[in-house]
């Protein structure tokens, strides 16, 4: 291990020294080399983005209405040519339960490239879809149905959600997670990512793009089982001023057996908001309104498990 951590900063220091150099030698192509770094970076740390959105069915093991994001993504490299494999990274599926409706979202992701390639060829696309169920039925044990549709919007669910399962960050550790604060404020608190590195490859029988990209990504995937969780009772109101004009969305979520706010996680987007109490409740909704989540506070009146969250909107 001695001999291996010299080695490497040995070879730190000649990359530095190579770097004055070329600074001396020829400031115009150690400008150019800077930039071109700097700019890869800065690829490198854009989140995914959803390009459009597919409804389909889970036969197997369990009948289910299934939402797949089809989603871009810098990170994720082009395949190197039209007969190397095309990389894709898959997320964890979310089970979502809402009122009446029960349904699954899984998130993939392919280079910006190949997804561009195929927007104006119902033939590309029609395979890169049939990848990304092929690869959610290998990697989760799924039986798809083969038929699906587009649907009408891009995205199922929040785009903050879809970033955070397809970048690896732990569902548990969210970007609004709240605990007390004077026995009955959440407090905001920052998340983490986990470092990627690896992913899938598929096949695409048509040709693809050529362009590179460098990093690799985590392929998200996920064995455990799944808890049950009930959906808990609820009140979403919009409060109005006096001239009819919306102001804020109030939220009261009933939490019976829950007797302190250190036993939920709670994440809020401008567009929906996921409540969970570990193995005990889950509730998703999706927001009528936009709101601000930076203002957004909530408290927990414990003598009566009561959670309620004042969203302003914005």
């Amino acid at each position: 291990m001695k001999t291996s951590s010299k080695d490497l900063l040995t070879q730190i220091s000649q990359f530095w020294n190579l770097l004055d150099d070329l600074a001396e030698s020829d400031p115009e192509r150690y400008k150019n080399f800077i930039q071109q770094e700097l700019k890869e970076g800065r690829d490198l740390c854009d989140g995914p983005e959803p390009q459009l959105c597919l409804q389909t069915r889970i036969l197997k093991p369990k009948e289910k209405i299934l939402f797949i994001n089809l989603c871009q993504w810098k990170r994720i490299p082009a395949p190197q040519s039209a007969t190397h494999p095309v990389p894709i990274s898959v997320g964890k599926p979310e089970d979502i339960s809402e009122t009446s409706d029960v349904y699954i979202i899984i998130n993939v992701a392919y280079s910006p490239g190949v997804l561009q390639a195929a927007e104006k060829d119902q033939v590309k696309t029609d395979q890169l879809i049939k990848m990304a169920m092929k690869c959610i039925e290998e990697r989760f044990q799924f039986t798809l149905s083969h038929s699906y549709h587009v649907t009408e919007f891009r995205i199922k669910g929040s785009i903050q959600r879809m970033k955070q399962n397809l970048m690896g960050i732990p569902t548990g550790i969210t970007d609004l997670r709240q605990e007390i604060r004077n026995e009955n404020i959440l407090e905001q608190m920052s998340s983490t990512v986990s470092e990627p590195d690896h992913f899938p490859q598929l096949l695409l029988p048509k040709e693809q793009v050529s362009d590179k990209a460098r990093c690799l990504i985590e392929e998200i995937s996920s064995t455990d089982l799944q808890v049950e969780m009930k959906t808990p009772a609820y009140e979403l109101k919009i409060v109005k001023d006096q001239s009819e004009k919306p102001l804020k969305i109030e939220l009261q979520v009933e939490l019976p057996g829950v007797n302190s706010v250190s036993f939920c996680d709670l994440r809020v987007s401008e567009d929906d908001l996921l409540m969970e109490v570990s193995e005990k409740y889950r509730l998703h909704l999706n927001l009528p309104k936009s709101v601000d989540t930076e203002m957004t506070t909530a408290k927990f009146i414990r003598d009566k498990s009561t959670l309620i969250i004042t969203m302003p909107l914005v």
